[in-house]
């Protein structure tokens, strides 16, 4: 079947269009795209989504329906996450998505959790190493354990990009006080989510999505992106303690000419480097293997029944 997925984030809008085959073995990719369009600004301390973020979103939207018509699929989905979960108009935002003609969805955090966790696993041999897949957002970062295909721990933690940089960050370039009380709240809200024998049994990391795409593409020095380069690369926590280290010195401006780094992720890139290195500490991981399957490879597959 030909499937569509959308995943409408706290911090960008992307589309999966691809072939999944009828025993769900093989997903082709046909087209896949992503838009910083910051749906979560200044939800957490609002609690409303503001009437330009939700435009933002609407208006990629539209143009992605006319992808999705385009290529003719079989079906779609809209996987509405943190921002919509957390904000009291989500269920209006949801409405107003639908009536562009997709199926839109508020996935809850474990939902969320076990969609990415699918997608991520999905074309890796089986193995009983227990591995953590990480995938940090705009509004929350979530965190599943299990192997093979079966989740058997997933947590939705209430730190993402977009938040903790809106909670801390204030100054240009950001004050070494504040990334400091950065990572001391990133620190303490994971410790207090994932419970230590969850965490001990952890032996490999996996982390998605665009804090670690961009991570693996500024290390690599990577102009254009490639997602065949960046998929399967390792991030080494020195590596990951040298990009924070590197891109909290630097203005917004000049994060945004950073090789690698999406100039729309400049504003976010130092929270998310933070959430990272504390994703690796927490687990007590060295190192941890970037992945560009994620929540849209898992969307997929539930469209094809899979989940």
């Amino acid at each position: 079947m030909r499937a569509a997925v959308v995943d409408i984030g706290t911090n960008s809008t992307r589309l999966l269009i691809a072939d999944v085959s009828r025993d769900s073995s093989e997903v082709v990719q046909l087209e896949r795209r992503s838009t910083v369009t910051r749906l979560g600004d200044g939800v957490d301390s609002t609690g409303t989504l503001s009437q330009q973020a939700m435009e933002r979103v609407l208006t990629t939207l539209i143009d992605y329906c006319g992808t999705i018509a385009q290529y003719g699929c079989d079906a779609n989905i809209a996987l509405m996450t943190s921002a919509v979960r957390d904000a009291s108009n989500g269920s209006s935002f949801t409405s107003e998505v639908k009536q562009l003609g997709l199926d839109a969805v508020v996935l809850s955090g474990d939902e969320e959790a076990e969609l990415m966790f699918l997608g991520a696993m999905s074309d890796r041999p089986d193995s009983a190493a227990r591995t953590v897949v990480i995938d940090i957002g705009g509004g929350s970062t979530e965190f599943v354990i299990g192997f093979d295909r079966r989740a058997t721990f997933h947590r939705s933690v209430q730190a993402g990009v977009v938040r903790m940089s809106e909670r801390h960050i204030h100054s240009d370039p950001p004050a070494e006080e504040e990334v400091d009380a950065l990572s001391e709240d990133v620190l303490e809200t994971f410790s207090a989510a994932l419970p230590p024998q969850r965490r001990e049994d952890v032996s490999a990391g996996i982390a998605v999505a665009g804090t670690a795409t961009s991570a693996a593409a500024i290390a690599l020095d990577l102009e254009p992106y490639d997602p065949n380069v960046v998929h399967g690369f390792v991030l080494s926590l020195p590596t990951i303690e040298s990009l924070l280290a590197r891109l909290s010195q630097l203005s917004e401006r000049e994060r945004r000419a950073v090789r690698g780094l999406h100039p729309d992720r400049a504003p976010t890139i130092v929270a998310g480097m933070v959430l990272l290195r504390e994703a690796l500490r927490i687990f007590s991981l060295d190192e941890v293997e970037v992945s560009e399957h994620d929540i849209l490879r898992g969307g997929a597959l539930r469209l094809a029944g899979v989940a």
